[in-house]
């Protein structure tokens, strides 16, 4: 949002999102509820019944459809990750682009095929982009309900009560799937939660912090400069500042400058942030990241660490009566870039706004693939040093094993994620975000609903494609697998596996096909609810 000024005051009042931002807003379109975006399940930036409208827009009104990128960004991801779990249902090849889970000290002896490879590759997009929108649609949602006059302990109870949700339908899930055996299972969804909940309180905080620090600086300004912050009421000076609609007076430089410094401040505070809680996973590794002999192969996931109500926030575990392969703080940093990212869409001015956005992306994206390249040229950020052992990096010991081969080089660490795995993703998240962004709205009502239908009931959808993929695959492999006699590399224990590309990209895309009327189905079905309904957070 923009930067608070001193002249209104230490109380926050919200912006106005349309006003400032028509292209992404979070009320720029909004339900017979006042609904705007919502930062799990769908932001509903335009209302089916809209879309037609807008595509028949003249040039001039272009721009409105670029509030869909991130709806269509969240639907592009949700196919993405099917292809992954639908692998795992059809066995059609092992779970990890080595071969293995990417954990932290996991030695990888030999690659994956290559459209294994790839498919696994670009899944790794997919949590750190749902991290990074749930950021944004924290920021999105609480400025838009901020001005419907939500306080901060309406908010906060929001935010602890879809938390909340998120972490029942995960750990119910997983209790009632296993008959009772796991107490505690993440697939994802709590580590969402958990983040979500984190990243809106540190919102909610900067929404109190800011404006009363930028009071303090317009303090300090001003007693360094003979400059008055206010007026008396009776004077008539021609320097007298004119009334804004709101009926604040305008601010004069000072105020403004002090309401940037906090403004800026803040962000950098969060970038900081961000940078901290992403290094973390890499000073809490059990072995700082680097595999010290090859026995380390089966990683840090192998077994149920010590006190794993406490490693679970940190590290990932796996035992008996847990599965937890997502802690649930290694994955704030996505969300503290989202929460920066908001602000800063939401503080652009309208002038030029749609070629610096892009710009803006492009150059974001960019940033993050210098620090993805540095990490493997310079050996920080990684936990994978010395666990490469392949064919190819045996006969050239003494080179840079990130610089052997494509595969190599493009190898990172999701559990947890490392440095290089988060600059990588946020990178390819940015780019997507910028190209999505050119896509016009005529095009998303011809070509892409179904993207759009997707992202706006993600949660929806995330339980529903587990519910059909894992109750329908067995039948599939059964009817239509063949048996290799090896064993299932997926470790399911099955040997039938469908492993021919036409076949699973086929099955995968019927699957879509089957879920995509039920998710526009609840689309609809939701927006008929109030903006707090429990019906909402899916």
């Amino acid at each position: 949002m923009r930067p608070y000024s001193a002249c209104a005051g230490n109380a926050p009042a919200a912006p106005s999102v349309a006003a400032n931002n028509p292209t992404d807003a979070a009320t720029t379109s909004r339900d017979g509820n006042g609904s705007p975006y919502s930062s799990l399940s769908g932001y509903n930036s335009i209302d089916r019944t809209r879309l037609g409208e807008v595509s028949a827009q003249t040039s001039a009104d272009k721009p409105t459809a670029r509030v869909l990128a991130l709806d269509l960004l969240r639907g592009l991801l949700m196919v993405i990750m099917a292809m992954d779990h639908l692998s795992i249902g059809l066995h059609a090849w092992a779970h990890g682009t080595g071969g293995t889970s990417e954990a932290d000290g996991a030695v990888v002896y030999r690659w994956n095929k290559p459209a294994a490879y790839i498919v696994r590759s670009l899944t790794h997009l997919c949590a750190p982009g749902f991290m990074l929108l749930l950021g944004i649609g924290i920021v999105y949602l609480g400025t838009s309900r901020s001005q419907l006059g939500w306080s901060r302990t309406r908010l906060t109870r929001y935010f602890a009560l879809r938390a909340l949700a998120l972490t029942l339908i995960s750990v119910g899930t997983g209790f009632f799937a296993s008959g009772g055996r796991l107490w505690f299972t993440n697939g994802v969804l709590v580590a969402l939660a958990v983040d979500y909940l984190v990243a809106g309180l540190i919102w909610l905080a900067t929404t109190k912090t800011e404006p009363a620090l930028s009071g303090w600086f317009a303090c300090v300004l001003t007693s360094t400069v003979d400059t008055p912050i206010s007026r008396s009421p009776d004077s008539d000076s021609e320097a007298e500042q004119p009334l804004l609609r709101t009926g604040q007076p305008l601010c004069n430089a000072t105020e403004a400058a002090a309401a940037r410094i906090a403004w800026h401040l803040h962000n950098v505070l969060l970038a900081t942030g961000s940078v901290v809680t992403i290094y973390w996973n890499i000073w809490l590794s059990d072995d700082s990241g680097r595999c010290a002999a090859a026995e380390h192969a089966a990683g840090s996931m192998a077994a149920s660490p010590p006190n794993p109500l406490w490693r679970v926030w940190f590290w990932p575990v796996v035992g008996e009566h847990i599965v937890s392969p997502f802690p649930l703080l290694a994955w704030l940093s996505f969300a503290l870039i989202g929460v920066l990212y908001g602000r800063i869409m939401l503080s652009l001015s309208p002038a030029g706004r749609a070629t610096r956005i892009l710009t803006g992306h492009v150059a974001v994206g960019l940033t993050f693939t210098v620090i993805f390249v540095l990490t493997r040229l310079l050996h920080f950020g990684n936990l994978s040093e010395g666990c490469l052992h392949t064919q190819e990096i045996q006969a050239h010991p003494g080179r840079n094993q990130y610089l052997v081969s494509a595969k190599d080089f493009f190898y990172i660490v999701k559990y947890p994620p490392d440095v290089a795995f988060w600059a990588a993703t946020l990178a390819g998240n940015f780019y997507l975000l910028a190209a999505l962004r050119t896509l016009p709205a005529q095009l998303v009502a011809k070509r892409f609903m179904m993207l759009l239908d997707f992202g706006r009931t993600a949660l929806f959808f995330y339980v529903a494609h587990l519910v059909l993929i894992f109750s329908l695959s067995p039948w599939i492999v059964a009817t239509f697998g063949h048996d290799t006699g090896v064993g299932n590399l997926t470790t399911l224990g099955t040997q039938r596996v469908i492993d021919s590309l036409p076949a699973f990209f086929a099955i995968w895309a019927a699957f879509m096909m089957a879920l995509w009327p039920l998710c526009r189905w609840y689309g609809r079905f939701k927006l008929t609810k109030p903006s707090d309904s429990l019906w909402r957070f899916f």
